[in-house]
């Protein structure tokens, strides 16, 4: 097919403005699936995509059509992740992509990662078409819809197309403006054959599965590859399209989305961004915008039941084959016993990460507080990265400790401003700089720190705005703070999975809700026992766990006092002896109690 008549474009939008929706009315238009097949948000595979309407995984089709000029189109849509976490994903998708249709909800109009994503195409320099979708809600406000386009995207109202994906409006409107706006495939004309890998599968028959998109050259089986990032080579076992099902083809040629299934059978060599080429005339330089993805927040994950444990870790194997940007490594803990410490990109990613190995893999897990990657420079200049508290250095060797901070756009109803920006400065944020969107909604820029939103900032910003606030944010630079490890201490002897880095001028406060809790759930023992929140050497907070009392002067009837005072002053004796060799065990339920208590 000449590759002049071919269109690579993705739907970017706000988390559930309908993208998914809108896919499954373009298959069912250009008869790419037929009605009898279809399901709803078809193209999301996973029942956890279907349940929380997120796409997590990026899927790819190839749709012909026949456009009102006469001539037939390949068409490959790129259905993208639509969450934050997910953010470089998009924008690889957005790579092999000369177009993005942009969707915005009539009724909500546009959101924080609208604008994200729209700037994310806008970067990549793709012709954005714009589409009002849920036009048949009641609640539908074109006027603000349009206005909105103008005054926020700097995209002109009249090249908005009326929509809605629910009910089949718009949709050929839409498919026209593909052909007719969408440019054909670019740098066909590199002399080297350059393919961009925008995705990656793990087939338990086939090894690793690299979703491609071609933009010069050609590549077919029994050709050897070249993986440019890791100089790896590799046969290339077959190539072919998605339907959206994989369809075995001869050769994918320049302009074609597909995939190719090679002799590698280790996914993280695959990297998400790389540029494959032909080993015998390779390209010169690779397709730009590569980056390696790396974790940033870490959390403990044990098992609930120790005989779990291999379970976990054959489940945590199985999830890192499809998702590269997933890492983890055993440790140990005395309270937890054995787990692991795992990476991921972001809250969500590790949310779905935990509920896939509690449905997926049938085990019970428990999470300790998650962390951030913090740096720290020590004395003589060396440089530590430090992802768990355990790790944390010795305060007397400190110059300073950084911390990553957040770059947040928060779009939110005006009568919420007060409110939201009290609570960027209770997360140690600062507010750069406010944009008025229209008469009741503003955008606030600001800066924070990531160890602050990870674990509640989310959920209040949605209850302050009573659900109508959203947020996208990008990672900023290093800064630095005055952070200190805190520790927990029963009975004398520190608590590893209860420690964390706080900033010194939140511990004391962290330090004595953590100490009531925990004095709380830890049952009653034969002697008084501490809970102690401490930095360094000096404690910082204080409770008891109640000790149990035995009435020793119950068999004293009448008599001297001096009879009961020597009764007591034994117990006592016997206290203070018990209380030198007692060990004081924790009960897990205690872990678990006071962990869930923190998220």
């Amino acid at each position: 097919m000449d590759e002049l008549l071919t269109r690579n474009f993705c739907i970017i939008a706000h988390v559930d403005h309908g993208k998914t929706t809108l896919s499954d009315r373009l298959l069912e238009y250009t008869n790419t699936i037929s009605k009898r097949v279809l399901t709803a948000q078809h193209l999301d595979s996973m029942d956890l995509e279907k349940e929380r309407g997120i796409t997590i995984k990026s899927h790819p089709v190839t749709m012909m059509y026949r456009a009102k000029d006469g001539r037939e189109y390949k068409l490959n849509l790129m259905d993208t992740p639509g969450h934050v976490d997910f953010s470089y994903e998009v924008s690889r998708s957005l790579a092999a992509c000369e177009g993005a249709v942009l969707l915005i909800d009539a009724a909500q109009g546009v959101e924080a990662q609208t604008v994200a994503n729209a700037h994310l195409a806008f970067s990549q320099q793709l012709k954005v078409i714009p589409v009002i979708n849920k036009i048949d809600l009641p609640s539908a406000n074109l006027e603000l819809c349009t206005k909105q386009l103008e005054d926020i995207l700097t995209i002109p109202a009249e090249e908005a197309i009326l929509a809605s994906g629910k009910s089949g409006i718009g949709i050929e409107d839409i498919l026209e403006a593909v052909v007719a706006r969408v440019p054909p495939p670019r740098w066909r004309e590199y002399a080297q054959t350059r393919i961009l890998v925008f995705d990656s599968l793990y087939d338990a028959y086939r090894g690793c599965i690299a979703y491609v998109r071609v933009f010069s050259g050609s590549i077919k089986a029994n050709d050897m590859m070249l993986l440019m990032s890791t100089n790896q080579k590799a046969e290339v076992k077959e190539v072919g399209t998605f339907t959206p099902k994989m369809e075995k083809c001869a050769v994918l040629h320049a302009g074609d989305v597909g995939y190719v299934v090679s002799s590698i059978k280790d996914p993280s060599e695959v990297k998400t961004g790389d540029t494959i080429t032909i080993a015998s005339k390779p390209a010169q330089e690779m397709l730009p915008g590569y980056k390696e993805v790396r974790p940033m927040v870490f959390c403990g994950l044990y098992p609930l039941e120790s005989d779990d444990y291999e379970k976990l870790k054959a489940g945590l194997g199985r999830l890192q084959l499809n998702d590269a940007a997933f890492v983890y490594s055993s440790e140990s803990s005395l309270a937890l016993g054995f787990g692991f410490r795992c990476g991921f990109l972001g809250l969500l990613h590790m949310e779905i990460i935990q509920e896939r190995i509690r449905r997926e893999h049938d085990v019970e897990i428990i999470s300790t507080y998650p962390s951030v990657i913090y740096k720290i420079v020590k004395q003589g200049g060396e440089v530590l990265e430090v992802d768990n508290p355990v790790n944390f250095p010795d305060p007397g060797t400190i110059i300073e400790t950084l911390e990553p901070t957040i770059t947040a756009s928060i779009i939110l109803p005006n009568d919420s401003m007060g409110d939201i920006l009290a609570l960027i400065m209770e997360k140690r944020g600062v507010c750069e700089h406010t944009d008025t969107l229209d008469m009741n909604r503003v955008m606030l820029r600001c800066v924070l720190p990531l160890n602050e939103i990870l674990v509640d900032f989310n959920d209040r910003l949605k209850s302050i705005t009573h659900g109508y606030g959203s947020m996208d944010y990008e990672l900023g630079a290093y800064k630095a703070d005055d952070l200190v490890k805190m520790d927990i201490m029963i009975n004398g002897d520190p608590v590893d999975a209860f420690s964390c880095i706080v900033h010194r001028s939140k511990a004391e406060a962290k330090g004595r809700q953590l100490c009531e809790k925990l004095a709380e759930i830890i049952p009653p023992q034969m002697f008084k026992v501490a809970i102690q929140a401490a930095i360094g050497g000096k404690v910082i907070a204080r409770d008891n766990v109640k000790e149990m009392r035995k009435d020793v002067t119950s068999k004293c009837y009448g008599g001297d006092i001096s009879r009961k005072r020597k009764l007591l002053d034994k117990q006592k004796e016997g206290k203070k002896k018990m209380k030198m060799i007692g060990k004081v065990n924790i009960p897990p339920d205690a872990f678990i109690k006071v962990l869930k208590s923190g998220d």
